[in-house]
């Protein structure tokens, strides 16, 4: 019997998000990190979730700390890595959508590696949660999330695979070599569709879907922003559509999906039923400003897919 629900690993940021108050320009101060908000989604959707990684001894790395205690995030893992830094990140938005500034380069996270993972906590999870993020952010990075690949296999854990794409941070020809053979070891791939694109050369979500299924995972749950998701088995292909919302910010929209997915997942079992879930989770967590506080907790959900 697994004692975890969601078990994500990767990099948290401290987030510093542009906003516009009086005829000033501001930054309000936020959280941050793709699998982190992916984690605080699950929990926030009633699934046991937690994290693990590698933060600074600095004041940044204790606010999270106190984000996930808050959020009931098992952080019992996490390293602290005293003359290493926890990563921040800035948002700005304009005309042309919302625009990324990372100070990220050494950070606590980039050092984890393959002998820190907890191999006794991807055990004892129902889902790894991952992302190509946190392969790209180092080698050594890279090779850790490989190890708790393998782990996970071998402890019958099941691994979701995000495979949010970040050209800043790896050339393409890696990152699509890497995020191939990490879907390959995966059973739920989480692309989004602009990422897919780039990294599998293909244009239609069909193909798409098509491939990753071809790489031996049994799920995909693509995102199309505005054109809801597409789920596909190697049995069946739909597409679930989007929920519209009057969206401010769409900051970590797709790591609101990912956690809202597999908390929903685990209790029914249903990919579709559960991207029609995570797609709600997602267009209500547009309605605010940052990637963690609008995340919406499962009571709003259920609300909202009663009303439509």
């Amino acid at each position: 019997m697994k004692s975890l629900d969601v078990l994500a690993m990767g990099e948290p940021m401290l987030e510093f998000s542009q906003v516009e108050r009086g005829g000033e320009t501001l930054f309000l101060p936020g959280y941050g990190g793709d699998t982190s908000n992916a984690a605080v989604s699950a929990a926030r959707n009633g699934a046991k979730a937690a994290y693990f990684t590698a933060l600074g001894d600095d004041p940044f790395g204790r606010q999270i700390l106190g984000l996930w205690e808050r959020e009931g995030v098992d952080a019992s893992t996490v390293i602290r890595r005293p003359g290493a830094h926890t990563g921040i990140y800035f948002i700005s938005h304009d005309g042309e959508g919302h625009h990324f500034s990372y100070l990220r380069a050494g950070s606590a996270a980039s050092l984890v590696s393959p002998g820190e993972v907890p191999a006794a906590q991807v055990a004892a999870a129902r889902v790894l949660h991952v992302s190509a993020i946190s392969q790209a952010i180092s080698d050594s990075a890279c090779d850790a999330v490989f190890h708790a690949l393998k782990v996970a296999r071998e402890a019958g854990t099941a691994v979701c695979y995000d495979t949010n794409l970040r050209l800043r941070l790896w050339p393409l020809e890696r990152a699509r070599a890497i995020v191939h053979a990490a879907v390959a070891m995966s059973d739920i791939a989480r692309p989004g569709l602009d990422d897919a694109r780039q990294l599998t050369g293909l244009h239609s979500p069909e193909e798409i879907c098509r491939f990753y299924l071809s790489l031996g995972c049994r799920i995909v749950a693509l995102t199309m922003g505005v054109d809801g998701a597409m789920v596909a088995t190697p049995g069946e292909t739909r597409v679930i559509p989007a929920h519209k919302v009057a969206a401010v910010d769409a900051t970590g929209a797709g790591d609101a999906f990912d956690g809202a997915f597999l908390a929903q997942w685990l209790r029914s079992g249903d990919p579709f039923a559960s991207a029609d879930y995570a797609n709600a989770a997602a267009a209500l967590s547009t309605l605010g400003y940052g990637a963690v506080a609008p995340l919406p907790r499962r009571a709003d959900v259920e609300a909202f897919l009663a009303a439509c």
